[in-house]
């Protein structure tokens, strides 16, 4: 008997230091940094989600550059194009649901809008691989502090999958923080962010103490060992008494009671709800171009010593006129052929640093490729990026293969965007 009371004097005290752990666990959170995705795999950055034309700006219209300013209640707008590649991996399952929305360190922002292509997308839609969509985010600061904010498509099964991001200065005072909306009924709903509050508390409360009662009512009996040994030694139909049975009947029954109260409740008190939308939104891509141009890997590898990225690639010509390179971009990484004037002109400057390699892109040949002409061109892209964004860990890839959009110009400053996908070698030489 002293045996058997002593292991149940150290059980319970060893689930007491469980519960007081798990509890202590919810009122601790460490603070959330940035640039996450880095740690996602090269291969959902380079060949899934591929961002451009990616513009921030205020709510008033007014160019946001990295690390503004923005006071609580004001509105961030992020806006551009995203292409869903048409490589897209075969470890992933493809985009037959995306949903839109931002990325960011917690609910620092409260989404406040989102469309795509013109349509509201408050709802899931699939998406079209090798195909273009224009996205419209919304956003209102909720939290001061410095915070790194990024478009970003949920794609069922595949995680989120983010574009590039910028850092927000959010002032003032989290208690001036005011998100009301005006209801189908016509009713005006101060601050959606407190609505319904004590009613929440209320029934957590409510919950948690029938929770804490039917465990504790089991804690003060002896717990694991006592009880393997009780049923070891054949009692174990002294392990539940009539007590036990009388108390779990009438926990319950009044479990059941509490539930018929609050949906009575709720009822009279929301006449009017509209269930949570199932539905899913059918929103069709962007128009494909009349003209393309084709772009096939001959050979690509990455050096590893120079950081640098070396694609021969063949260009097909198939528009109307003379075109040249002007861009190469991946996971978010923008080379820009800096003797493409156009190239050059289409990074407004705000656009975040981070994500503009200073050599940018070298390309063998800068000459007009002929309307109908295949060449066979080389470029490097060479950055310390490569390693910053631990995208040159691909070479551990199972399959080890990247994927980019080429950005090619006219002289009249029509541009056209090309899918370049192939497999790619590491290299220790030059």
């Amino acid at each position: 008997m002293a045996q058997l009371r002593f292991l149940t004097h150290m059980s319970q005290i060893l689930m007491g230091l469980l519960v007081l752990i798990s509890l202590s666990s919810v009122f601790y959170a460490a603070e959330a940094g940035a640039h996450g995705e880095r740690n996602q795999e090269p291969f959902l950055r380079m060949r899934t989600l591929h961002w451009y034309d990616v513009v921030f700006t205020h709510g008033d219209g007014r160019v946001f550059k990295d690390g503004d300013e923005i006071k609580v209640n004001e509105e961030l707008v992020m806006t551009g194009k995203v292409r869903f590649f048409g490589r897209w991996p075969r470890q992933l399952p493809p985009p037959e649901l995306v949903f839109l929305g931002a990325a960011s360190p917690g609910p620092v922002f409260v989404k406040k809008e989102t469309w795509l292509n013109g349509k509201s997308a408050i709802q899931s839609s699939p998406a079209v691989l090798g195909r273009d969509y224009h996205f419209k985010v919304i956003l209102i600061a909720r939290v001061p502090g410095k915070h790194h904010i990024h478009p970003m498509f949920n794609v069922k099964d595949a995680s989120g999958l983010v574009g590039p991001g910028m850092w927000t200065d959010v002032t003032g005072e989290f208690s001036d923080f005011k998100y009301s909306v005006k209801t189908l009924t016509g009713e005006t709903v101060e601050d959606l962010d407190t609505y319904g509050l004590d009613s929440i508390r209320q029934w957590t409360f409510t919950w948690v103490g029938v929770a804490l009662f039917w465990l504790l009512w089991w804690l003060r009996r002896p717990l694991l060992l006592p009880r393997a040994l009780m049923v070891k030694a054949g009692r174990d139909s002294d392990l539940i008494t009539s007590t036990d049975k009388k108390v779990g009947l009438v926990l319950m029954v009044g479990i059941v009671l509490l539930v018929i109260y609050g949906y009575k409740t709720t009822v009279e008190k929301y006449p009017r709800t509209i269930p949570l939308q199932a539905g899913v939104a059918e929103i069709n891509p962007l128009p494909l171009a009349q003209e393309s141009v084709m772009s096939a890997v001959k050979h690509a590898t990455y050096y590893l010593p120079g950081r640098t990225v070396k694609v021969d690639m063949e260009i097909t010509n198939n528009t109307s006129k003379a075109i040249r390179l002007g861009e190469f971009s991946s996971a978010n990484l923008r080379f820009i052929n800096k003797v493409i004037p156009e190239a050059v002109a289409s990074v407004t400057a705000n656009y975040p640093q981070e994500y503009l390699p200073l050599t940018g892109l070298v390309v063998s040949d800068s000459s007009p490729i002929a309307p109908g002409e295949s060449r066979t061109i080389h470029i490097d892209a060479t950055d310390g990026a490569w390693e910053v964004e631990r995208l040159s860990s691909l070479m551990n890839d199972p399959d080890s293969s990247f994927g980019a959009l080429l950005f090619f110009y006219n002289d009249d400053g029509e541009r056209f965007v090309s899918e370049l996908y192939g497999a790619i070698v590491p290299t220790f030489q030059d």
